[in-house]
């Protein structure tokens, strides 16, 4: 199985690329965006050595079914699926914020909990909380938007309205639209025997106009556990079962990295990479209620290459 780690493509019109964490974006023309899925992986803002394979696809062709099932509620900036693995889509202005908005008490929000944190993001949370508990109504928890090696960092509305990163009246929006997505994700995953936990969500603006962007309600950005069995789980205070990329992070924490100065990233044999390979895909099917099909990945590079310039022509 190989898996793509890099891209250095050349499409015709392209005005320039940026190399995120896990998605390579190009820019044609200033007008459009063809954002790559790769296989790179990232925890703890950090990008680990290994790719794994089929991640991308998984990644994208999930975030692909999500926009379209949520268009109803604002618009996105998808166009096309070009390739499993790419989304072209309209180029726009993003805030640089991401808007996390959170189902139950989990993953980073539980540790700051637990060490005695009773406010996130200028959000009060309830005394006598325990792990996995459900908040009463969803909370935004927004942070901003980190560069690569940089964590993203907590920020309140009242931070982002005084930093000018957006308006009174887009804050509004963002908030309106970040509660509709995560209010149709988990009705979505409930019927699939899945509980939505938490989720982000990144907008940007073009003529005006806010737009969903990048991905969602993918295992990257949003963190599920199985319905099935989650109160009996949680009455005796056992760890939920979850699909999520929160098992490599527990993998790395078990071996002694949380992204900390003077921390070595664990060995990723091969054993761990199919692992986690295996994981996405059993995500993407539980999720869609679809058998995943594994595109022919030999040669990666040159099969996204071909199907790119067949849409851009």
């Amino acid at each position: 199985m190989s898996a793509l780690t890099k891209t250095d493509f050349h499409f015709p019109g392209q005005t320039g690329v940026y190399h995120g964490k896990v998605r390579d974006v190009y820019n044609i023309g200033g007008q459009q965006l063809v954002m790559v899925a790769t296989d790179r992986i990232s925890a703890f803002d950090v990008v680990l050595p290994e790719g794994i394979p089929y991640k991308g696809q998984v990644l994208n062709q999930i975030a692909a079914k999500f926009l379209d099932a949520t268009a109803d509620i604002c618009p996105n900036w998808k166009q096309a699926t070009p390739d499993p693995m790419v989304t072209a889509g309209v180029l726009c202005e993003g805030f640089p914020v991401e808007m996390i908005v959170r189902g139950y008490l989990c993953g980073s929000a539980w540790r700051a909990y637990k060490s005695g944190v009773r406010e996130i993001c200028g959000v009060k949370l309830p005394e006598g909380m325990r792990e996995n508990e459900r908040f009463p109504e969803p909370i935004i928890t927004p942070t901003t938007k980190a560069e690569i090696g940089e964590h993203d960092a907590d920020i309140s509305r009242e931070e982002i309205l005084a930093r000018g990163l957006a308006t009174p009246e887009e804050y509004a929006v963002l908030e309106r639209y970040t509660l509709a997505l995560f209010r149709r994700g988990t009705e979505i995953a409930a019927r699939r025997g899945l509980i939505l936990v938490d989720t982000k969500y990144e907008f940007g603006k073009h003529d005006g106009t806010i737009y969903l962007m990048d991905e969602i309600h993918t295992p990257d950005s949003s963190r599920y556990f199985y319905s099935e069995g989650y109160e009996e789980r949680f009455a005796k205070g056992d760890p939920q079962k979850q699909l999520s990329k929160e098992f490599v992070r527990e993998w790395l924490m078990d071996n002694g990295f949380q992204g900390k100065e003077g921390q070595q990233v664990p060995e990723m044999t091969p054993e761990i990479v199919r692992s986690i390979s295996d994981r996405y895909i059993e995500l993407y099917e539980h999720l869609t209620g679809e058998t995943f099909v594994r595109e022919d990945n030999a040669d990666l590079a040159a099969r996204i290459e071909q199907n790119v310039l067949k849409y851009l022509g």
